[in-house]
């Protein structure tokens, strides 16, 4: 039963309901999934970092990815495995922790949507202005598209989460298995109008302002592919093109089922998975669909393995 305490310094975290005989299982499978998710992302960003070839604009805007999918996964998954295996009455978290973790989740799915509006502008640039895009595509201007990425993500968390903590609240209990910005206004003792107004606004913003991103420049993509007869060009456009759009499909697929089902209370469990899915999904989906789309990381890591199997063991 939910208890009401005005302003509460510990809340109350709903977690996710499950019977003894999968908690072990679900427990190991988030705990592999984790470990992948860490060694795929931070691996990648070792290999853009160290190999010189990659310094190209278009795998310097990756890189932030897999950093967002480290920042957004390590903000939840250890602290949800950790409460698997604590009874319901333990799962407690102090309000601050509440905050910054639905900060750095939001950060994390604002973050990655603008940094794939970068990306898009990348690939518009590399197809459709190929002679020109050594200078539009400077240093300075990777330097310029990541710091909007990040600023931009960084005013609209900071405004969601500034309008909720002004709030009073009277609520102990998270119906989440962690936080995020819905649940902690859903224990204000006063209006929340405010906060429903700029969350359904930003919402709309960052969906709409991503998906026209995307939609304008990959009809301009499209337009310059089909009036062009160059099949090199139609090759290289279909190969990086693939791989953002489909990053892009499963964030903006796995994002949409999640805010629907905020709306409906009765979906609970459907919408504790879908949050789920939006963390894990992209984290273990982004470095696979690259590393195997892309024949300069593929070159790389088959160079290390190589290597690696002809080294001689050591005697001693």
């Amino acid at each position: 039963m939910e208890n009401f305490t005005f302003n509460s310094p510990v809340l109350q975290l709903e977690g996710i309901f499950l019977s003894e005989q999968n908690l072990y299982p679900t427990f190991l499978f988030f705990l592999f999934v984790y470990v992948f998710i860490m060694v795929s992302n931070i691996g990648i960003m070792l290999l853009i970092t160290m190999e010189r070839s990659l310094h190209e604009p278009m795998y310097i805007l990756f890189c932030n990815l897999p950093f967002t999918d480290v920042l957004g996964n390590s903000a939840v998954v250890p602290r949800l495995m950790v409460d698997l295996l604590r009874p319901a009455s333990e799962r407690s978290i102090g309000y601050i922790d509440c905050v910054a973790q639905a900060f750095c989740y939001h950060m994390y799915t604002t973050s990655t949507h603008t940094v794939l509006m970068a990306m898009a502008f990348d690939r518009y640039v590399a197809i459709c202005n190929p002679l020109h895009y050594t200078t539009i595509m400077s240093n300075r201007m990777v330097a310029k598209l990541t710091a909007a990425a990040w600023g931009a993500a960084l005013l609209l968390v900071g405004t969601l989460l500034g309008l909720t903590i002004r709030l009073n609240h009277c609520g102990t209990f998270i119906a989440n298995p962690f936080c995020d910005n819905a649940s902690l206004f859903k224990l204000a003792c006063e209006s929340t109008y405010i906060n429903n107004v700029y969350g359904l606004t930003y919402t709309v913003f960052v969906l709409s302002a991503s998906m026209g991103t995307i939609v304008l420049t990959y009809s301009k993509i499209a337009a310059v592919c089909i009036t062009s007869k160059s099949k090199t060009l139609n090759s290289k456009a279909l190969k990086t093109c693939s791989t953002h759009l489909t990053v892009y499909l499963i964030l903006w697929l796995s994002a949409f089922i999640m805010v629907l089902l905020h709306r409906f209370s009765g979906y609970a469990e459907y919408r504790k998975g879908a949050a789920l899915l939006c963390h894990i999904g992209p984290g273990v989906l982004n470095p696979l669909i690259y590393a195997l789309q892309s024949s300069e990381m593929r070159r790389f890591m088959m160079r290390i393995l190589h290597t690696k199997k002809h080294q001689e063991p050591l005697v001693w």
